[in-house]
């Protein structure tokens, strides 16, 4: 997640990874006996057990609900079965080692990070290419790096993470957050940078939280009670902010804000701004909308004032300066825009336009005293330069058709236009789908752009062309698609298509470069995004057409994106696999049961499986925005009934050969979903394709994966997909 004062994203997973490497050989594409013509598999007997549901007087079996329980001994028992048949199936596979080594290759070349500056240090993140977890750097005044965290030393396995790191103003403390398997839960540690020493604080059980220092004595973070029973999957829904004093226990921890029925809501990120007189509180129910309070910290008895009552809109702030405060919302404004406001008179009829909303979606940092807004053009980056008062300054030259990385400061979100108030250089990040990132250095005075770090990767990007066309959905719709493929790629019908989308929760996918999606061009495959509703390329009202009683425009959008590369020949129904990660599974889920006869594969990863019941499970109630809920009335239950994965799987069906990812330990989107729908297709799929689930051990929704499970994982889905597709051999 990125910093809780920004909008929530709990749902994303994207292609991870950096890298690339020289072209192989197309692979050859005749037909052999593979998985789509073998007898189906002998899988492990999954016990029904008779609970029964009632909604709006409809009564609906659960019969595999057994799996929802992740600590008894039976659920271990089915894991392990079914891991031992995915695993004895995929050891067929007879290029499966080479597609590992494929994978590993491309993602062996040194990847830095943009470099950002705190105290007297600049910092960097660097992985030599294989490393499990990238290392943070700093160096001082163009002297040599030094080491400052190694993840790496964390755990043997590289299953413990660096989730992100946070300095105090003056940067001589560091406060960061680790996750151990993937899980959402973080351990937070506190260091003094000078002498790179751990202090005696350590915070557990902290989670969806950022942390925002107050002056050098502590920082506000935010966290959930511990659940009673599994924190894996039990629910969580009264988000708290608290306050740690360092050098005191954290059992000593202030209460700040959320600890009431007033002031309960599911998601809550706090934020000292204004050279440390004020905290901001950042509030949401849901994944959507937030309300926004302010204290001033200068009068310890002062209570919060209330900025923005209504859970309309997102607000994020940008910056507190000469008594304003400066906030990207998009309030009255679908595609965002700045606003104003004197902290002395915050009420909402005093909000000021500063950058007015235009036809495209905007996102803003603060650097040097300047806004750099960074617009997206049918998911392509644009950058212009603001003056603070909202008077254009200038368009940023881009090396060319792509994306500007977004701000954050891990390997995996490296960052765009950060720096202090007194600035005057920046650093961007550039990249698309063939072009792996490029580091850049901007001179904020001048404008000018200069090139700092290529990649180092020998991957040819030249050889590779994106094209963005537009294609019809079922309702009219125009919806943008971008294929990527090697250059002279005869359109044939016979080319191994992977088809990957979202459709959800405002998130945009724009054209981003990833070492998995490399490998799978290196191997002959196409690329295709097909920017689909419910995301955020177009603004709110883009996002709104994907939700609750709107949510089949996704999957139709996605449907026609592979109608459309099946009607012009860039792949056929025998070549073709759907693809998505967390909704996008729930994507890939709905639309293999809707159309099983579109894709010959289906990858749903750590997907939402279960509509009846996602708001049951850790902090799943906040996607209601996007989903609706069973509860909700009888008519949002009909309508969810009517796609969700797990209830549409019919008795006899065909369904497309289907690999399911999850991991034990994801407590984003619990893996009993994932269980269940395996459940479902192995007991009633009525074809020939095999129906796996990969259920990965010591991981979670998908962050801090360690680069050699990355590998694991990749040559056993493009393995199965090639397999599957009757490829014979690579």
């Amino acid at each position: 997640m990125r910093h809780l004062t920004r909008k929530l994203t709990p749902l994303l997973l994207i292609p991870a990874l950096t890298a690339c490497q020289p072209s192989a050989e197309k692979p050859e594409t005749a037909m052999s006996e593979t998985a789509s013509t073998k007898s189906p598999l002998n899988y492990p007997q999954t016990k029904k057990g008779t609970v029964v549901d009632t909604y709006f007087g409809t009564q609906i079996a659960d019969p595999y609900r057994w799996l929802e329980d992740d600590r008894s001994a039976e659920t271990e028992a089915w894991v392990k079965a079914e891991n031992a048949i995915t695993q004895a199936y995929l050891s067929n596979i007879p290029y499966r080692e080479k597609i590992a080594e494929t994978v590993s290759t491309l993602l062996n070349y040194e990847r830095i990070s943009a470099p950002f500056k705190e105290g007297e240090y600049s910092y960097f993140y660097r992985n030599d290419g294989l490393q499990d977890q990238s290392v943070l750097y700093r160096q001082k005044d163009g002297g040599e790096p030094e080491v400052f965290i190694d993840p790496n030393t964390f755990s043997d396995d590289g299953t413990v993470s660096l989730a992100s790191v946070e300095f105090s103003e003056d940067g001589t403390l560091a406060a960061y957050m680790t996750s151990t398997g993937g899980s959402d839960w973080r351990t937070v540690y506190v260091m003094d940078t000078i002498s790179k020493t751990l202090l005696e604080d350590k915070l557990v059980d902290v989670k969806f939280s950022g942390i925002s220092w107050f002056k050098n004595d502590g920082f506000y973070y935010s966290s959930y009670d511990k659940p009673k029973g599994s924190e894996l999957s039990e629910k969580t829904d009264q988000h708290k902010i608290y306050y740690h004093q360092l050098g005191t226990p954290q059992s000593n921890d202030d209460k700040v804000f959320g600890h009431t029925a007033e002031q309960k809501h599911r998601y809550i990120g706090a934020t000292v701004a204004g050279d440390n007189q004020y905290l901001l509180i950042f509030a949401a129910e849901s994944t959507s909308g937030n309300r926004l309070f302010m204290k001033d910290l200068t009068k310890p008895e002062s209570d919060f004032i209330t900025l923005k009552p209504s859970l309309e809109a997102d607000t994020e702030l940008l910056l507190i300066k000469d008594g304003y405060a400066y906030v990207k919302t998009d309030l009255d404004a679908p595609n965002g825009k700045v606003i104003r406001f004197d902290v002395n008179a915050p009420a909402l009829e005093n909000w000021e336009d500063v950058i007015p909303e235009t036809d495209n979606v905007l996102s803003v940092t603060t650097v040097g005293g300047y806004f750099f807004a960074e617009y997206m053009v049918d998911a392509i980056s644009q950058v212009k330069q603001y003056n603070l008062d909202g008077s254009f300054v200038r368009d940023i030259d881009l090396p060319g058709i792509g994306s500007v990385e977004s701000s954050g400061r891990s390997l995996g979100d490296i960052g765009s236009f950060t720096g202090g108030k007194d600035a005057t250089e920046t650093y961007f990040m550039f990249e698309n789908y063939s072009t792996p990132q490029a580091t850049y250095k901007l001179d904020i005075k001048s404008g000018e752009t200069e090139l700092v770090r290529a990649s180092s990767t020998s991957f040819d990007s030249d050889a590779y062309t994106s094209e963005q066309i537009f294609y019809t959905s079922k309702d009219g719709t125009k919806v943008p698609i971008i294929i990527t493929h090697k250059k002279g790629l005869k359109l044939d019908g016979k080319n191994p298509t992977m088809l990957y989308s979202y459709g959800g929760f405002n998130i945009s996918l724009p054209p981003r470069y990833s070492a998995t999606v490399a490998a799978w061009l290196e191997l002959g495959g196409i690329y295709a995004v097909p920017n689909i509703r419910g995301g955020g390329e177009y603004g709110k009202a883009w996002h709104k057409a994907g939700t609750q009683l709107q949510k089949q425009n996704v999957f139709d959008d996605f449907i026609a994106a592979g109608e459309y590369l099946i009607e012009n020949n860039y792949t056929s129904k025998q070549y073709l696999a759907l693809r998505g990660g967390s909704n996008g599974g729930l994507l890939v889920g709905a639309v293999m049961t809707q159309r099983p006869d579109l894709a010959q594969v289906a990858l749903p990863a750590v997907g939402v499986l279960d509509m009846l019941r996602y708001h049951t499970f850790t902090a799943g109630a906040g996607w209601a925005y996007d989903y609706g809920t069973s509860e909700q009335s009888e008519e949002m239950f009909k309508y969810l009934l009517g796609y969700s994965p797990i209830h549409n799987v019919k008795e006899g069906e065909s369904y497309p050969a289907t690999l399911i990812t999850t991991a034990d330990h994801d407590d984003r989107v619990v893996p009993a979903h994932s269980f269940k729908f395996a459940a479902e297709l192995q007991d009633k799929n009525g074809g020939p394709n095999p129906m796996l689930i990969r259920i990965e051990a010591d991981a979670g929704h998908g962050a801090g994966t360690p680069v050699h499970k990355t590998i694991e994982q990749y040559a056993d889905i493009y393995g199965f997909t090639l397999y599957s597709m009757g490829i014979q051999e690579l």
